[in-house]
């Protein structure tokens, strides 16, 4: 059973420290290389998730939010796909799915594999075929080359401005995000995935006083082997921005969003993860109007869809928990972020999401 959640480390992001009969499952586990102390989603029967309650995870940064904690369960991954089709059939819009699979080598090496499930979820649903709402994207490589065998939905291989995959660590690849960036290393992507999920430090760098510099080749490198690219994470409060679209001193205060999405949409972004998807749609209507509305979004795509086909995409994070399910397993996932995006599909099919709420 699939279930929502921003990381397997869940105190941020729900209340189990304040669950008494919980306290003991407390532990330090190393993920990825690095050392986490907290709950963990995999230590938990899904009965027992079902007992906690979201909450904010950025409660200094996102006061009004904490407004709905404790309203929401945890949710199942089949209750965010039901969720997506019950909004397309209320909207008259196709809404997708977009999880990702989070930390698959660490869950591989504690006998909880996420291709089987993930895969079992998504064809029991008849979410199989490349021109389907979802995409699956996921940090570490050898799991999307793994599913790209197993399916045919998009793959989305993201990508961060620093540091490898950890499957590459792990296997000792010397090879980090930075090679598989450059043409040779996006052309090597393009033989599992279909798009690409990047940092934006990528596309726009930044210098030490977070100014932008000079945009690099990475989207027109990328659409040059047929990826997809999509960016990540837009938020609109200034300390997430950069110094350049920054309004006022306050960092928790909202900056000129608008014109970040207007920079990266207007270099050829087809995507964008955002944390206030509203914004989202706003910032990519100035840049995709008139002229720029025409214009294709990714490699032999169709024209953009309208402003009034706008919609964003759920995003949920994938790894296992401990449940009765599956021959005493259970697999989890997240609908924290979602995305926003303008992209057509590779055949020309454009379709849009919504978030889910938690």
């Amino acid at each position: 059973m699939l279930v929502a959640r921003h990381e397997n480390e869940i105190s941020g992001t729900t209340d189990v420290a304040a669950h008494p009969e919980f306290a003991a499952r407390k532990a330090t586990k190393t993920i990825d290389g690095v050392k986490v102390t907290g709950w963990f989603t995999e230590d938990f029967t899904l009965a027992e998730l079902r007992t906690l309650r979201a909450k904010e995870r950025l409660p200094q940064v996102r006061v009004a939010n904490t407004a709905f904690d404790g309203r929401f369960p945890v949710p199942t991954f089949q209750e965010v796909i039901d969720l997506a089709r019950a909004e397309s059939k209320a909207r008259g819009r196709t809404i997708g799915v977009y999880p990702e699979t989070k930390h698959p080598s660490y869950f591989a090496s504690i006998g909880l594999a996420l291709e089987e499930p993930l895969v079992a979820t998504l064809k029991a649903n008849k979410l199989t075929h490349r021109n389907d709402p979802v995409f699956v994207q996921s940090f570490e490589t050898a799991n999307l080359r793994k599913l790209d065998r197993m399916i045919d939905v998009r793959l989305v291989q993201l990508m961060d401005a620093a540091g490898a995959p950890y499957d590459f660590t792990a296997g000792g690849d010397p090879r980090g995000y930075a090679d598989l960036a450059t043409a040779a290393g996006l052309a090597w992507v393009a033989t599992y995935a279909d798009g690409v999920g990047l940092s934006k430090n990528l596309i726009v760098p930044r210098d030490a006083a977070g100014r932008l510099l000079a945009p690099t080749s990475v989207i027109d490198d990328a659409h040059r082997v047929k990826l997809l690219v999509h960016a990540w994470t837009f938020r609109a409060e200034n300390q997430f921005l950069p110094a350049d679209f920054r309004i006022g001193a306050d960092p928790n205060a909202r900056g000129d969003v608008t014109a970040e999405y207007e920079l990266f949409f207007g270099l050829g972004l087809d995507g964008a993860f955002a944390d206030q998807p509203d914004t989202a749609g706003s910032g990519a209507r100035g840049p995709l109007t008139g002229v720029r509305a025409g214009a294709a979004r990714g490699p032999g795509a169709a024209p953009l869809p309208t402003w009034g086909d706008q919609l964003r995409p759920v995003t949920p994070r994938v790894f296992p928990v401990r449940g009765p399910s599956c021959g005493g397993r259970g697999d989890v996932g997240e609908a924290v972020r979602a995305v926003a995006w303008r992209c057509p599909g590779r055949r020309g099919r454009a379709w849009s999401c919504r978030p889910l709420t938690t």
